[in-house]
């Protein structure tokens, strides 16, 4: 199968250059514009998009938040923005990954294959429907035949990267999982260095799983290892 890429940048050097890395191995439509963008999206299948953040007509930032209303393909912000605050907000509307300019085209390159390795594996698993596909822990309840979580029988909407991060918790209740366990679990490559985005993640996961994201009860930081996910203590 040849997946179709959205490359949605306003400056055409970039364009070319990833269109130069990526079109060998896969369908490449571009866009400007945010709204350019979102046109794209709306009239193509389109699997996953590179989306930068500072755009005329509709930045990215805007361009998320349409994308995610309706769409689950996988999202690469790519900016010239750098602070945490940046990629905290992007990562936050929901994009999955996040790359700095100015970047190495390979780094890109191996970015949307562990992306798209990440909605094959999702794919493999709903066709698979294996019987016992449920992973329950307390409130939660992860279906994993149909790639959703579920806190007292209420949907909970995560991206796919919170999705992976979750089942890999979920899989072994109370074990404290090292952020590179988690990153080369999830992304699928070698963790070569430290960065907020496994942080951001959890952050957001937990703004959508706990009462009070403050006081976690489920999703638990282990200063100095990593992180667990265990059943809440009764009272």
């Amino acid at each position: 199968m040849r997946y179709t890429l959205l490359i949605a940048d306003d400056e055409p050097e970039i364009v070319e250059l990833l269109q130069l890395y990526l079109e060998k191995d896969y369908n490449i439509l571009t866009a400007a514009n945010g709204e350019e963008a979102l046109q794209c999206i709306h009239s193509n299948p389109i699997d996953l998009v590179i989306l930068d953040i500072m755009m005329p007509v509709m930045d990215g930032l805007q361009l998320i938040k349409q994308i995610r209303a309706t769409y689950h393909m996988p999202v690469l912000f790519l900016s010239a923005k750098s602070q945490d605050h940046d990629k905290i907000l992007g990562l936050g509307l929901g994009a999955d990954d996040y790359i700095s300019k100015p970047f190495n085209p390979l780094e890109i390159v191996a970015r949307v294959e562990a992306l798209l390795r990440r909605v094959n594996q999702f794919d493999a698993l709903e066709l698979s429907a294996p019987q016992e596909a449920t992973r329950t822990l307390g409130e939660l309840s992860l279906d994993r035949s149909k790639c959703m979580l579920y806190r007292s029988g209420r949907p909970v909407t995560l991206t796919s990267t919170e999705y992976k991060i979750v089942d890999l918790l979920l899989e072994q209740p109370g074990r404290v999982f090292t952020r590179k366990k988690i990153y080369e679990a999830v992304w699928g490559e070698y963790y070569a260095h430290e960065d907020s985005t496994i942080m951001v993640h959890i952050s957001n996961i937990r703004e959508k799983i706990e009462r009070d994201s403050r006081q976690p009860e489920y999703l638990k930081t282990i200063r100095g290892l990593g992180y667990k996910i265990e059943a809440p203590m009764e009272n």
